[in-house]
C-alpha cells in the first residue's frame, strides 16, 4: 500500500499546478553582479511570489559548478555558458530554458604593445583561460592559431597576472575586466570570437530533465517570472543598481554596476530580440563550431536540449541542412561500422584459420563496391589499397598512389593539428573521426569527413589502417552561409544592423579608452521609392546594390558601412580628428550617390540625405549616437534634401 501511495503521489505531482511558496533554488555562475539583475528584480518585485515561488538565489563560491549543482539536485535552476552542450554530450540531462545574452561576453584581452597588434601575436604565448570557455578555443583555431602551441594557465579571475606579465592574454567578460583595466588606465586590446563569425549565446538559464518531468508547471512559472524580471531590469537599470547595492552587496560599486548595465544592453539587444528568445539554428551553429575543434561529434543532436523548439520563424532552410547532414552521417556511420565489423570478422577468421577464398571474395566485393572512398595503408602509412570510388572522387588512379603515404592528399597550407591528433589516436590503437581539408589531383580543395581505424591481428598488433572518406563540401558551404547570413545583408552583402552595431560598440570602447573621436553617418536615399514603384523591385534591388558599392568606394578599410533596412544605411568612421573629417566623407558619399546610375539600360537619378553624430559631442553610447545621426538626417531633409547635416541639439526653453 505504501508503494502504491508513493507512485500515486508521484503521478499526481506531474499534473499539479505550482503550489504557493514552492521553494526552489537558483544557482548563479558568478558572484552577485548586474549580470543577474533580472533574477533579483523577479524576487524583490514579487514576480516569483506571484507565480507561487519562493526562490533562493545563490551566488557562486570558489569551486562552485552550476551544472553539478543542478544534476545533483542541490539547485533546481542555474545559469551557464553555451558549454552546456558539452555537458549534454557527456550524458548530463540538462535543458536550456532561455537565453539571456544574445551575444556571449567571452573575449580575450591582451595588453596593447602596438596599435597594429592582432590576435596572431598569441602564437606560442601564455594564455590564462577560465573553465567553460571552449568557444575561445574555437575562435583561436578558426584564426589559424595552433592550440597545442599555447601555454595554458589556470585562471585566477584577477587581472594581476596580465598586468604583471605572468601571462600574455586572459579570457575575460566584456561586462567586467574592461572596467577594471580602464579604471587603472591600462591600454589593452580586446579580441572577440564574433570577428570570425563565432557568435555564441551567453548566460543561459537551464534546468534538468527531472525538474521538467516532475514539475512542468513550476518550470513554466519560473521561466516566465524570470523573463519578466529581466524585462523590468533592462528597462529600469538605475533602480535595479540601487537594489543590488542594498540587498546583493558584493565587491562591485555603483560605477562598475553602471558599466555592466551598459554592456549588458549591448549583449542582450532587447531592442531587436525578445528577452529569453533562442533560435534552434543558432544552437545548431554553436554545436557545429564545437565539432570543428573536436569537442562534439558532427551532427550532435539537440533533441531534448532546448525547452522551446518551435519558434515562429521560417527555419525550413536550416531543417534542410540538418536533414542533409543527418543523412550523410547515417550513411558514413553505417559504412564505417560495417567495415569495422568486417575487420573484426577478418581478424577472427585469420586467427582461427577459417578464411575461405569465397569469404575473402565477399569481403573484397563489399569494399570494391562501397559508395564512399576507402583507403588502406600498412602500419608505416604506405598505401596498399584504394577502391574505385577513391579514384573516381580524387582523380588519382590506383597505380598513382600505391606505395605512397597519404600526405599528397593534404591541402596546401592546412593546419596540421587535425592530422597530429588523428595519428596520435591511431598509433594507440583507437579509431578517429574528424574533418580534413584535402586536395584532389585537379588541385581542387575538398572537405572530407574521415572515419579512420586500425586493423589488428589475433594478438592485437596493428597490421593496417583503413579510412572511409565522405565529401562534405556542400554541408560546409551551408554552414558558412548560416554564419554569414547572421551578420550580413543578403542583398548588398554589407554588414547588417547587428554586426554594424557591434562594430560601433567596439569602436566606442576604443575611443573612450584612447580619448579619441568617432562619427556615425545616417544615410537615407532620396527618390528611391519612386524608382522602385516605377521600374519594379528588381531594379530597386540593383540600385541598392550599386549604391552600396559606391559607398564602400568612398571609405577607408577601417571604416564600415552597413544596411539598416530598406534604403537606409549607416557608416562608422572609427577614427577622425574633427567634425570636418566626417563632413568630408559624407560629402564624398553624397556626390557619389548623385551621379547617374545606368541599370538595365535605364538612366536613374537619386540623391541622399546624410546626418552626422559625433562621439563624444553628440552621444556616448550606440543608441544615443544612432538616434542623433538619424535626427540630423531629418534636419537635412527639412532643408530640401540632397544635403549633409551635423546633429544640432534642440533648444531647451
Amino acid at each position: 500500500m505504501k508503494l502504491f501511495l508513493t507512485a500515486l503521489l508521484s503521478i499526481l505531482s506531474i499534473f499539479s499546478p505550482v503550489m504557493a511558496n514552492d521553494k526552489v533554488t537558483l544557482q548563479l555562475k558568478w558572484e552577485h553582479a548586474f549580470q543577474f539583475a533580472g533574477y533579483y528584480a523577479a524576487k524583490e518585485l514579487g514576480f516569483y511570489e506571484q507565480a507561487g515561488l519562493n526562490v533562493d538565489i545563490k551566488p557562486a563560491l570558489p569551486g562552485t559548478d552550476p551544472i553539478a549543482e543542478v544534476v545533483s539536485g542541490r539547485a533546481d535552476y542555474a545559469t551557464g555558458t553555451s558549454s552546456l552542450l558539452l555537458a549534454r554530450k557527456m550524458g548530463k540531462p540538462l535543458v536550456v530554458l532561455a537565453v539571456i545574452l544574445q551575444h556571449s561576453p567571452f573575449v580575450l584581452i591582451a595588453l596593447e604593445k602596438s596599435s597594429t597588434q592582432s590576435i596572431h601575436f598569441l602564437n606560442d604565448k601564455r594564455l590564462m583561460l577560465e573553465p567553460l570557455a571552449e568557444e575561445l578555443l574555437a575562435y583561436l583555431k578558426r584564426e589559424g592559431i595552433a592550440l597545442d602551441s599555447l601555454k595554458l594557465v589556470a585562471h585566477n579571475f584577477k587581472t594581476d597576472s596580465l598586468l604583471g606579465g605572468n601571462v600574455d592574454a586572459i579570457s575575460a567578460y566584456l561586462t567586467n575586466e574592461p572596467f577594471i583595466l580602464d579604471k587603472a588606465g591600462i591600454k589593452y586590446q580586446i579580441y572577440t570570437p564574433r570577428s570570425v563569425g563565432i557568435d555564441f549565446y551567453g548566460d543561459n538559464l537551464f534546468t534538468s530533465e527531472r525538474e521538467i518531468e516532475q514539475h512542468p508547471e513550476r518550470v513554466k512559472a519560473f521561466r516566465a517570472a524570470s523573463l519578466r524580471g529581466w524585462e523590468y531590469a533592462m528597462a529600469n537599470p538605475d533602480e535595479i543598481i540601487q537594489m543590488i547595492l542594498r540587498k546583493y552587496a558584493g565587491s562591485r560599486n555603483q560605477a562598475q554596476l553602471e558599466f555592466e548595465a551598459t554592456q549588458m544592453a549591448a549583449l542582450m539587444r532587447t531592442d531587436l530580440v525578445a528577452v529569453g528568445y533562442m533560435n534552434p539554428g543558432r544552437w545548431r551553429h554553436i554545436a557545429d563550431t564545437y565539432a570543428e575543434i573536436g569537442m562534439l561529434p558532427n551532427g550532435f543532436s539537440l533533441k531534448g536540449f532546448l525547452y522551446d523548439e518551435h519558434p515562429k520563424v521560417d527555419l525550413s532552410w536550416i531543417y534542410r541542412l540538418l536533414g542533409i547532414s543527418f543523412s550523410l552521417l547515417v550513411l558514413v556511420g553505417s559504412i564505417a561500422l560495417y567495415i569495422h565489423y568486417l575487420n573484426g570478422r577478418l581478424a577472427k577468421a585469420l586467427a582461427e584459420g577459417r578464411l575461405t577464398e569465397q569469404r575473402l571474395k565477399v569481403f573484397s566485393t563489399v569494399i570494391e563496391q562501397s559508395p564512399t572512398p576507402v583507403l588502406i595503408t600498412s602500419p608505416d602509412r604506405v598505401i596498399q589499397y584504394v577502391n574505385p570510388k577513391f579514384s573516381e572522387e580524387t582523380g588519382y588512379a590506383a597505380d598513382e598512389v600505391l606505395g605512397k603515404t597519404p600526405g599528397f592528399l593534404r591541402a596546401d597550407g592546412v593546419d596540421e593539428s587535425a592530422y597530429v591528433e588523428m595519428w596520435s589516436h591511431l598509433v594507440r590503437g583507437h579509431r578517429w573521426v574528424g574533418e580534413l581539408l584535402t586536395k584532389r589531383k585537379s588541385g581542387e580543395q575538398c572537405w572530407e569527413e574521415a572515419y579512420v581505424g586500425p586493423v589488428k591481428d589475433g594478438s592485437g598488433l596493428i597490421t593496417h589502417f583503413v579510412a572511409v572518406l565522405l565529401d562534405i563540401n556542400e554541408r560546409k558551404q551551408i554552414h558558412q552561409q548560416l554564419a554569414h547570413s547572421a551578420h550580413y545583408d543578403l542583398l548588398t552583402q554589407l554588414p547588417n544592423r547587428i554586426l554594424l552595431f557591434e562594430r560601433i560598440s567596439q569602436a566606442l570602447s576604443r575611443a573612450k579608452r584612447n580619448q579619441g573621436k568617432l562619427a556615425i553617418l545616417f544615410i537615407d536615399l532620396d527618390k528611391f521609392k519612386p524608382v522602385n514603384d516605377l521600374h519594379g523591385h528588381a531594379t530597386g534591388d540593383l540600385l541598392l546594390e550599386e549604391s552600396a558599392k559606391r559607398m564602400v568606394g568612398c571609405l577607408r578599410d577601417s571604416d564600415t558601412v552597413g544596411r539598416i533596412g530598406g534604403d537606409e544605411f549607416m557608416v562608422l568612421l572609427p577614427e577622425i580628428n574633427s567634425e570636418s573629417d566626417a563632413r568630408a566623407v559624407a560629402e564624398k558619399i553624397r556626390e557619389a550617390l548623385k551621379l547617374t546610375f545606368i541599370l538595365e539600360e535605364k538612366s536613374l537619378a537619386i540623391s541622399s540625405c546624410i546626418g552626422i553624430a559625433l562621439f563624444p559631442d553628440h552621444g556616448t553610447n550606440v543608441a544615443e549616437l544612432a538616434k542623433n545621426a538619424d535626427a540630423a538626417m531629418y534636419q537635412a531633409k527639412a532643408l530640401g534634401g540632397d544635403g549633409v547635416s551635423v546633429f544640432v541639439p534642440p533648444l531647451v526653453n
